[in-house]
C-alpha cells in the first residue's frame, strides 16, 4: 500500500520541493498551507488551506486522506523578527506544533518529519557541530524550534511517535525554475533582490571572528535537503525510531565568499555594503554531517556554484539577462 504523508507548509519554497522528492520516491501527498508565505502555483496534489492552528480541521484532514506520516514544515523562521515578536513565534512555532502533535494523537497518525534548524545551537566553538554539541539558541526562533524537538520527543515516549528532527542548515538554489524561493529573508535571494533594485547587498556585519570578518554558514541545496526528507522517512520503520540529524554539507562558506560566487555567476560587478551586524546571528555555524551520512546513506550532492547558478536561472528574464 502506497503511504501518504501530510506536508504542511508544502506550498512553500522547502516544502514543494519535499513534495516533489516523495512523489520520485513513490509516496503519495497531500499539503496543508495557509498561503501566508507558500504559492498555490507550486502545488499539484491535494490541497487544504488551514492553519495548523485549527486541531479539528487537521485531524478530519488526517482521516480523510489516510495519511501515513508528517512532514512538519510551517513555521515562521526570521531571526531579527523573532526578536522583536517573541510571542509570534513561540504561539506560531511552538503552541500550533502542540496542536499538530494532538490531531495526530486523536488519529493515531505515528511517523512525524520535524524541521528543525541549526539556529538550535547558537555559538559555536568549533569548527563544525555534531548533534550531540550543547544548545544554546540565542535568538526566540532557535528556541522555538528546540523546544519543538522537546515536545516531540517526550511525545514519543508517551505514545509510540517515530520521528526524526532535520537541523536545517542554510538553503539555497532550486531544482526547477517555477519553485525558486520567492521570499527576501535567504542570503542569495536578498543578493538577487538588491539587484533588481539597482542598489548593492548588504552585509550584516563585518567585524566577526571569522576569516573576512563577515558570518560563516554552511549551504545545502534545497533539492539535497527535499532527498534528506525522504531518506528520513525511510528510517522511521523501526518501532521507538527517534533521530537528530544535521542537514548540511559540511563546509562552510562566508556571506560575502557567497555574494562573489554570485557576482561569478551572475556576471555583475558587485560592491556590497557593510551594515550592522544582526541581533541574534551566530558568527560560525557549520555542520559535521557524520551522523546522517553514516545513519542513512545521505550526503549533500551539490556544490555552493550549483546552488547560486540554479537560483540565478530561476530570476525573473529581466533581471538574468542583464550583463554589466
Amino acid at each position: 500500500m502506497t503511504e501518504t504523508w501530510l506536508v504542511t507548509g508544502g506550498a512553500g519554497y522547502i516544502g514543494a520541493h519535499v513534495v516533489r522528492s516523495l512523489q520520485a520516491a513513490g509516496a503519495e501527498a497531500v499539503v496543508i498551507d495557509d498561503l501566508s508565505t507558500g504559492d498555490l502555483r507550486r502545488v499539484e496534489v491535494p490541497f487544504v488551506q488551514a492553519d495548523i492552528a485549527d486541531c479539528e480541521l487537521v485531524a478530519d484532514t488526517l482521516r480523510r486522506h489516510r495519511i501515513t506520516g508528517v512532514v512538519h514544515l510551517a513555521a515562521d523562521k526570521q531571526v531579527e523578527e523573532s526578536m522583536r515578536e517573541p510571542l509570534t513565534y513561540y504561539r506560531r512555532n511552538v503552541v500550533n506544533l502542540m496542536q499538530l502533535l494532538t490531531a495526530m494523537a486523536q488519529c493515531e497518525v505515528d511517523k512525524l518529519v520535524f524541521s528543525s534548524s541549526a539556529a538550535v545551537y547558537g555559538m559555536v566553538d568549533s569548527a563544525q557541530v555534531r548533534e550531540d554539541h550543547p544548545t544554546r539558541p540565542i535568538n526566540p526562533y532557535g528556541e522555538t524550534k528546540l523546544v519543538g524537538e522537546w515536545l516531540i520527543r517526550d511525545q514519543a515516549r508517551a505514545t509510540g511517535l517515530r520521528y526524526a528532527a532535520l537541523r536545517y542548515f542554510n538553503v539555497a538554489g532550486t531544482a526547477a525554475p517555477e519553485l525558486g524561493d520567492l521570499g527576501r529573508t535567504n542570503l542569495v535571494p536578498m543578493v538577487f533582490d538588491a539587484l533588481a533594485r539597482g542598489e548593492q547587498p548588504v552585509i550584516f556585519g563585518g567585524q566577526h571572528p571569522t576569516p573576512d570578518g563577515t558570518c560563516v554558514r554552511d549551504f545545502i541545496h534545497v533539492q539535497d535537503l527535499a532527498d534528506a526528507h525522504v531518506a528520513a522517512i525511510a528510517a522511521l520503520d523501526e518501532p521507538g525510531a527517534g533521530h537528530v540529524f544535521n542537514v548540511g554539507c559540511g563546509r562552510g562558506y562566508s556571506v560575502r565568499e557567497v555574494i562573489e560566487m554570485v557576482a561569478e555567476v551572475s556576471g555583475r560587478g558587485i560592491t556590497p555594503r557593510v551594515g550592522a551586524a544582526r541581533p541574534g546571528d551566530p558568527a560560525m555555524v557549520v555542520a559535521d554531517t557524520t551522523h546522517i551520512n553514516a545513519t542513512l546513506g545521505w550526503r549533500a550532492r551539490h556544490d555552493l556554484r550549483e546552488m547560486v547558478n540554479s537560483a540565478w536561472r530561476a530570476q525573473p528574464r529581466q533581471l538574468s539577462a542583464v550583463r554589466t
